[in-house]
């Protein structure tokens, strides 16, 4: 579709995005405040400006991302004379500038070098929206050919007062995502960073430590709080620190902590180490995460309940992402455990795993190029997924962007239907959906599975499980393929339904099993092999 339809399709086009609005008009410009942190929300993605991959080289590009306001989507504006504004990075510290005058030029961040090009204006658009025009172009600001994925570039082009145009101006902390804001309302004790100096103060204000050492600020900040408490207490982390991979901020129970900034892990290690650790506790929250580096976990939970983890941003050189479980103890099952949104790159592990999870609710586990599997569940029943989406996830390997395994989804000796997912989205990889060993009593409603290295559905010994309840396609790569290894019973009651293959095959091989079906299958370049 040209630009030009787009735009025309837009006039009959409402959008809306979460959030309080800061509505800024070109008139009332000069009140932007040269002291706050905004967020940038486009109206047509609902995704916000982001310093991609957390760079902070001058010369990367700017992308757009599900919003997690970590400090690579804040940005202030300086005032830079004639009712133009530079806009600077709170990650990188660098300005946000356009290359050259080119339609479809992906803007960069740049060290200030005193050109228009690094300069822009407001100017209103309905809603309380704001484009933002290039003094060196005069073009504006947009989320590049409409996109709505986590990466689409940010890039210029003539103004046309197009959604993907319009952005939503949210000051850091105002609200907008399931956390309330990172920081915002009350709380019980606050970790401040000046220099190098870290502080960690109580609820009356007074100076609990003070030093260099972020872990052990943050760990004090917790330590403040009222002991034996047996209602929630918040802290809050406001800036970005170290700290070394054999270390753990652990949390006790009642206890929230927000991360208003980056925790960045050093070095190796093994064992049961995490930035955010807990074990043998309950009423946990931790609203807001970033972490870059090398953690053994990212986050590590066991034998916890009621748990929530709002917004997680992990970005990571080794490791494993979200871990929670019961070291295999179902007498101390992990109970209660909601999720919001995680999105994990470049874990040398799983970008979350699960094992011995009695109670898990998910919205989003997004995985980007991940060692193993996007999200395992293991032993975990009475489960709710909204959204696995994964890019090679697990290449060259046997795991898959969701899978299953170790009895998952059994229920004493059975497999009623307790595990739902909403949508299993992967690309590349080796499996898009893995059953194993045991595991079963799961519907997943839409599958959306393209160039799998292994395969792209495989049930091994399984039970009462359904792959696309409601519809999915399935395009190239390994096989949709039903199997059985001889140490568990043959797989029973596996239903694929509701498909469109194409370039791969379906089997069922060996033919051992019973009552698995195949219905409302369209087949392009692939043959059927069923018992």
């Amino acid at each position: 579709m040209s630009r030009r339809r787009w735009t025309a399709a837009l006039a009959v086009t409402v959008l809306a995005t979460t959030g309080a609005l800061v509505g800024l008009t070109r008139a009332e410009a000069a009140t932007v405040s040269t002291s706050a942190w905004y967020v940038l929300v486009n109206r047509n993605s609902g995704k916000a400006m982001d310093v991609f991959d957390l760079a902070t080289n001058a010369g990367a590009g700017i992308a757009q991302f599900t919003r997690n306001d970590g400090n690579w989507q804040q940005w202030q504006f300086v005032d830079a004379g004639g009712g133009y504004y530079k806009i600077k990075s709170r990650h990188s510290g660098l300005l946000l500038e356009l290359p050259n005058a080119t339609d479809g030029t992906q803007l960069i961040q740049n060290t200030d070098n005193g050109t228009t090009r690094q300069q822009f204006t407001l100017k209103d658009s309905a809603g309380g929206y704001v484009r933002l025009l290039n003094r060196h172009s005069g073009k504006a600001v947009e989320t590049w050919e409409w996109s709505t994925a986590d990466g689409g570039i940010v890039a210029q082009y003539g103004d046309l007062d197009g959604a993907n145009q319009q952005w939503q101006m949210v000051q850091a902390g105002t609200g907008g995502g399931s956390a309330s804001g990172c920081g915002s309302g009350t709380f019980q004790s606050e970790v401040t960073a000046s220099g190098s100096t870290w502080t960690a103060r109580n609820a009356s204000g007074a100076s609990v430590y003070s030093g260099t050492d972020f872990r052990a600020a943050v760990q004090a900040g917790i330590g403040s709080l009222t002991s034996g408490r047996a209602s929630m207490q918040r802290v809050v982390v406001r800036g970005n620190g170290s700290m070394a991979a054999g270390s753990r901020i652990s949390l006790a129970s009642y206890t929230s902590l927000s991360v208003c900034g980056t925790i960045n892990v050093t070095g190796s290690g093994s064992g049961d180490y995490a930035p955010i650790y807990a074990r043998g506790v309950s009423n946990i929250e931790v609203p807001y995460l970033n972490v870059t580096g090398t953690p053994i976990y990212g986050i590590f939970l066991r034998n916890v309940t009621s748990v929530w983890l709002g917004q997680i941003d992990m970005r990571l050189s080794a490791g494993l992402g979200v871990r929670i479980d019961n070291r295999g103890d179902t007498s101390q099952w992990t109970r209660n455990v909601k999720v919001d949104t995680v999105y994990v790159s470049g874990a040398s592990s799983h970008a979350m795993e699960t094992y011995g999870v009695d109670g898990l609710t998910v919205g989003t586990v997004t995985a980007r190029n991940v060692g193993e599997s996007g999200l395992l569940l293991n032993q975990t029943i009475n489960a709710t997924v909204g959204t696995v989406d994964a890019e090679n996830a697990g290449a060259g390997t046997g795991y898959a962007a969701f899978r299953m395994a170790n009895r998952n989804g059994r229920v004493g000796n059975a497999y009623p239907s307790n595990i739902r997912v909403g949508t299993v989205k992967a690309r590349g990889g080796g499996r898009g959906v893995f059953c194993v060993s045991e595991s079963g009593g799961a519907t997943i409603d839409r599958v959306d599975i393209a160039g799998a290295g292994n395969n792209s559905v495989l049930i091994e010994n399984c039970y009462n499980v359904v792959v696309a309840g409601v519809s999915g396609t399935i395009s190239g790569g390994g096989e949709v393929r039903i199997a059985a290894r001889s140490d568990f019973p043959p797989s029973s009651g596996i239903r694929f339904q509701n498909l469109s293959v194409s370039g791969t095959n379906v089997t069922w091989s060996p033919c051992t099993g019973s009552n698995n079906t195949i219905s409302n299958v369209t087949r392009t370049n692939s043959t059927l092999t069923w018992c």
